[in-house]
């Protein structure tokens, strides 16, 4: 049987403040975290934080460069916490990247590993960027997959459309948040 963690990635203040859409996302999100914890699965969280002075960052790298410039994702700063309606609990393995994936410059794979966790459950923020790049990555590493469409975000409703109900459903399960709840729940 799949030993599941549900990953929360890049729920952070300076990522929800541009990308919420006042559709209720982080108390759905919050709804699966809850479920998670009751049902015993791991919930573990993913930030993207840079160094200060920001050694890992490329100029040749287009879009980590245009972070820096905004000043965003410094570790420290309030921003870059985890958003408070969905933050972790006293004991949850909060995971810190430097890059896109959830597996980029980080232990993830360590932490996962060491639990025996072979299937992932991704939420997070953007659909199109640390959803994707992760889910990727995960592929090569044969874990298996579920994507929680509506537990993930993107500031393009259309491209978030088309990778949950286009592209991701070839490599991952895709349920919403309710009907996942309904397959964990307890019986």
């Amino acid at each position: 049987m799949a030993k599941n963690a549900l990953l929360v990635m890049d729920v952070q203040r300076d990522i929800v403040a541009v990308a919420d859409d006042g559709s209720g996302y982080l108390p759905r999100l919050r709804r699966a975290i809850d479920g998670a914890r009751a049902a015993g699965i791991p919930v573990i969280y993913v930030v993207i934080g840079l160094r200060p002075g920001d050694p890992e960052v490329s100029p040749r790298n287009k879009v980590m460069a245009n972070i820096v410039k905004a000043g965003l994702f410094t570790e420290g700063q309030a921003g870059t916490g985890i958003h408070d309606d969905v933050a972790p609990r006293q004991g949850d393995v909060v995971v810190t990247k430097r890059r896109g994936s959830a597996f980029s410059g980080s232990d993830l794979d360590l932490v996962l590993r060491a639990r025996d966790i072979d299937s992932l459950v991704l939420t997070g923020i953007a659909t199109s960027a640390v959803v994707l790049s992760t889910l990727w990555r995960a592929i090569d590493l044969d874990f298996g997959l579920t994507v929680l469409a509506d537990g993930c975000l993107d500031t393009d409703p259309e491209v978030h459309t088309m990778l949950t109900e286009k592209l991701f459903p070839q490599w991952a399960d895709v349920l919403t948040v309710d009907d996942w709840l309904k397959a964990i729940a307890p019986r």
